[in-house]
Formats: C-alpha cells, sequence, structure tokens
C-alpha cells in the first residue's frame, strides 16, 4: 500500500497541488496589495522543478515564491489586475485537473482493496 501513495505519480500529483494552491495564496496576497505603495507581486514557481524531480524518478518538490521583477508604477507596486486574472484562471484550471487527476488514483486504489 506504501508503494501505491508513494509513486512518482501520487508524489507529483501532490507537489503539483501543493504548488498550485501556493500559487492561489501569491495571487490572493497580491490582489490584496494591489493598492499598497511599494508593494511587489509574488511569483510561484515549481513546473520546471517538478518536471525534472519526475524525469528523475521522485516527483517530490516544493514551490519557490520570488519577488515579480515587472516594472513598477510611481508608487513602487508592480501588481497588474489582468496578470493576475489571468494567472488566477490558468491555476484554477489546472488545480481542477490535478485534483481530478487525484481522485482518479484514489478511486483505482480504492476498486483495488475491494470497496466502490
Amino acid at each position: 500500500m506504501d508503494a501505491v501513495f508513494d509513486s512518482v505519480t501520487f508524489n507529483a500529483l501532490s507537489s503539483a497541488l501543493d504548488g498550485l494552491a501556493a500559487r492561489q495564496r501569491a495571487i490572493a496576497n497580491n490582489v490584496a496589495n494591489v493598492n499598497t505603495p511599494g508593494y511587489q507581486a509574488q511569483r510561484v514557481s515549481f513546473e520546471d522543478a517538478l518536471a525534472k524531480s519526475v524525469a528523475e524518478g521522485n516527483g517530490h518538490v516544493a514551490p519557490t515564491t520570488k519577488v515579480s521583477l515587472d516594472p513598477t508604477r510611481l508608487d513602487g507596486n508592480n501588481v497588474n489586475l489582468d496578470t493576475e486574472t489571468l494567472s488566477n484562471i490558468d491555476t484554477v484550471l489546472r488545480f481542477q485537473f490535478a485534483a481530478n487527476a487525484t481522485s482518479s488514483q484514489f478511486s483505482l486504489v480504492r476498486s483495488a482493496l475491494g470497496g466502490n
């Protein structure tokens, strides 16, 4: 049973969900601070590290959060609501896909154990 929950697929899906949740939190912080002078937008990345980890047969990665280097307004803030909106839509869709894939993995385990 441990092998199922420590497979590359399960690890990668779990890492993807963690990374996407971190991205959602960063987007929420960015939007909440759109009018805060000097606030620098946060960007979360994990996809390249995840692809490398999967290729190495692991699937475990942690997301990294960095300050955006996008140009700032006169007040020093660089949050762009258009960018945040598009990023949010993309992130929500990716999260739904990963959550559905994770649910499918659990359904396979449940079937293998003789459950419904």
